[in-house]
């Protein structure tokens, strides 16, 4: 019995000598290897630990390493942490500035917009649409308007020629008559003339 147990206990003394420095060399590759991330480094020096039953043995000064790698890195997370909320606090400072700066556009292009869509006619904003229709309907008006008054221009030249020749129609009518009345007065002083004479003619017999 002392035997097999002296035996076993050469046994391990013989593995843990052979096989040890293999694990200790895959184990500082988790140290040495820059490139890996903290969960390969872990998996890397877990799987290059030796076991005894349940547990993992570990070089306290591999985990020393391991555990300042780990700082480094939180380190160096936190560090790119900070510098990120920086960046992201300074695009946050322009994004509101390009908003700032694009509500000044939109209110420019706004103005801009009113002013190629609307006019002011004696401090009366009006838009073009309604504008063109008003002035429309204003030059309508003014058309039919100065059409009323040509008609009824017209109409009163016609008017105007037809009482001037109705006016001369009578004018001659009255010369006429005139002269026919003067032409008959002329006759009858003559003949009151003649029977003036004829009496005077008979009273001197």
């Amino acid at each position: 019995m002392l035997n097999r147990l002296i035996m076993r206990s050469i046994l391990l003394i013989l593995f843990v000598c052979t096989v040890g420095p293999v694990f200790s060399q895959t184990s500082l590759k988790a140290l040495d290897d820059k490139t890996m991330s903290l969960q390969e480094r872990y998996q890397e020096m877990k799987s290059g630990s030796q076991t005894f039953k349940d547990y993992k043995v570990i070089k306290e000064t591999l985990l020393d390493q391991e555990w300042d790698i780990t700082l480094d890195s939180v380190r160096a997370y936190g560090q790119q942490l900070a510098e990120t909320k920086k960046q992201i606090e300074n695009l946050k400072g322009e994004l509101v500035s390009t908003r700032n700066s694009m509500e000044v556009q939109q209110a420019s292009i706004k103005e801009v917009v009113y002013d190629s869509t609307h006019i002011s006619v004696l401090g009366i904003p009006f838009s073009k649409s309604v504008f063109i229709l008003l002035a429309a309907a204003i030059v309508a008006a003014l058309s039919l308007a100065v059409s009323v008054c040509y008609a009824r221009t017209k109409m009163l030249n016609r008017l105007v020629k037809e009482k001037a020749v109705i006016a001369d129609s009578i004018s001659r009518e009255f010369e006429d008559f005139k002269k026919k009345a003067m032409d008959k007065q002329t006759k009858l002083s003559r003949e009151l003339q003649n029977e003036r004479n004829k009496w005077q003619d008979y009273r001197k017999v």
